[in-house]
């Protein structure tokens, strides 16, 4: 049976998504990595790290709003987006709150009015309670929360749009344990809630108590019982997988596996707070590339004791590195425009003035929307699924 082609759609066949002609449907060969999806976040997450200007922080999440729109699945993770929003706009109600009854060293001239302030000790000085509220705090701790919330909508971004088992699948051989106990920890954690709530339901429908200690414990027997089901069950099958099987590395390749790892682990955080930091754009590249190089290479010699074979490994075709360098762009191009134009990514709050909305660094933060022309497209919500065979 074929659904019409012309005219509206009739029954129940759930409305197809436009496709662009760059864009072919999604299948389980041509998805995007997990990984491309997450570096795409995380560039526009670096992006907003680098400005406060409102205008440009509701661009980034617009950009990422319309992405995960056009390109996100009927999946369980794909409906995080809408918490992150709302985690989002709780923090930036958490920042204004603080900033009204803890006070701010931010010097203002428009006051708008004054609380009681709680009298403290001669060691507490600097610690302010109450007192006077001014527009110019309550304007930065606007400017600062919303920074903050979009870094978090970013990554709800990419939560929506990444399969996280995916993910943790295209880790390297030198982590794959730690990859199989996420896996399984993020199995058993649903099948556990589902538990609880077939126990509650059937104990609901006999006329029993759900609620209480004496429920709780009684309704924690059999999820535990079950639990430990499952998890020999999974040993068993790990087991007879050959779980754990290493190969036979020299000692000298070892302890080079384990300094170059740790060293480029502490280069990367050292080059990321780096970037992060206003003072630190100079020394935080070359860290950053250096404790990549170090760290990959680290992973690569560890990885050799690892005897694991891959099924169904991701694909990194021309579409995947499209969707990870657009991110990338945007990224590179806040860190340039930081140093070009500081006045137009900071808005000034002593004194007040409005932000203005500086048009290359908009125009390439609008390169982030690359992924939603070029990125394969989902089936619709309640339509067909990809193939898994091909």
């Amino acid at each position: 049976m074929t659904a019409p082609t012309d005219g509206p759609a009739t029954g129940t066949t759930a409305p197809a998504r436009p496709r662009p002609a760059l864009a072919p449907a999604a299948t389980r060969s041509n998805a995007v990595p997990a990984g491309a999806w997450w570096l795409w976040a995380l560039g526009l997450a670096a992006a907003a790290s680098r400005t406060t200007n409102p205008l440009l922080l509701g661009l980034l999440v617009a950009v990422a709003g319309y992405v995960v729109a056009a390109r996100r699945t009927d999946a369980p993770w794909a409906r995080s987006y809408g918490t992150f929003i709302r985690i989002g706009l709780f923090v930036v109600g958490v920042r204004l709150v603080f900033s009204v009854f803890l006070g701010s060293p931010l010097p203002g001239t428009h006051t708008l009015f004054t609380l009681p302030e709680v009298p403290l000790p001669d060691w507490a000085k600097g610690v302010r309670i109450g007192g006077r509220v001014t527009a110019e705090q309550l304007v930065l701790a606007l400017y600062e929360g919303a920074k903050l919330a979009t870094l978090l909508i970013c990554v709800g971004a990419a939560n929506s749009l990444a399969n996280p088992a995916r993910l943790l699948k295209s880790l390297p051989g030198a982590l794959y344990e730690a990859g199989v106990a996420v896996v399984v920890a993020m199995t058993f954690a649903p099948n556990m809630v589902a538990d609880v709530m077939r126990l509650r339901t059937a104990r609901r429908l006999r006329g029993r108590p759900t609620g209480g200690v004496k429920a709780v414990l009684q309704i924690g027997l059999p999820v535990l019982e079950g639990a430990l089901e499952r998890s020999i069950a999974v040993a068993a099958s790990m087991d007879a997988r050959g779980y754990g099987r290493t190969a036979q590395v020299p000692a000298a390749v070892r302890r080079t596996t384990n300094v170059l790892t740790l060293g480029g682990l502490l280069g990367v955080c050292a080059g990321t707070y780096g970037l992060l930091a206003a003072q630190g754009a100079v020394y935080g590249l070359p860290l950053l590339a250096l404790g990549l190089v170090a760290a990959a290479v680290g992973l690569r010699l560890g990885g050799a004791r690892s005897a694991r074979t891959r099924y169904r490994p991701d694909r990194w075709d021309v579409r995947a590195w499209l969707v990870a360098g657009s991110g990338v762009v945007v990224a590179v191009a806040m860190i340039w425009a930081g140093g070009a134009d500081e006045a137009a990514l900071h808005p000034g709050v002593a004194p007040l003035t409005a932000p203005v909305f500086p048009l290359w660094p908009a125009a390439a933060v609008l390169i982030g929307l690359l992924p939603a022309v070029v990125a394969p497209v989902p089936p619709p919500v309640g339509g067909a699924k990809p193939e898994e065979g091909q």
